[in-house]
């Protein structure tokens, strides 16, 4: 980790905040296509092109995501609430507020 402190970090969490993702974007066969600010306690999801599963969830710093897509750095900025979605990567994010949850999924 870089302690240097006039290094920036552009996320409103620290570097070794714990994010949700999932095992095929870190073990780089999917690639991040769905980014999550959660409203409710501002907590961080990177999201691959298959549908999540909790057997393939993984909690990880969010350092480490960046280190295996940086350009996840184009979206540090998302509010609470909002999600960030691209086609592939390299596309443009497209912001959305974050779709009401179905209350049998809470």
């Amino acid at each position: 980790m870089n302690s240097n402190p006039t290094d920036t970090w552009p996320f409103d969490q620290p570097r070794n905040c714990a994010t949700f993702t999932m095992r095929q974007v870190m073990d780089g066969s999917e690639p991040i296509l769905l980014v999550s600010h959660d409203e409710d306690d501002h907590s961080w999801q990177f999201i691959g092109s298959s549908d999540a599963s909790m057997a393939d969830a993984m909690l990880v710093a969010l350092e480490e995501v960046v280190k295996v897509d940086p350009t996840v750095l184009e979206v540090a900025d998302l509010e609470p609430g909002w999600q960030a979605v691209r086609e592939t990567v390299g596309g443009s994010w497209s912001r959305r507020v974050h779709p009401p949850v179905p209350e049998d999924e809470r």
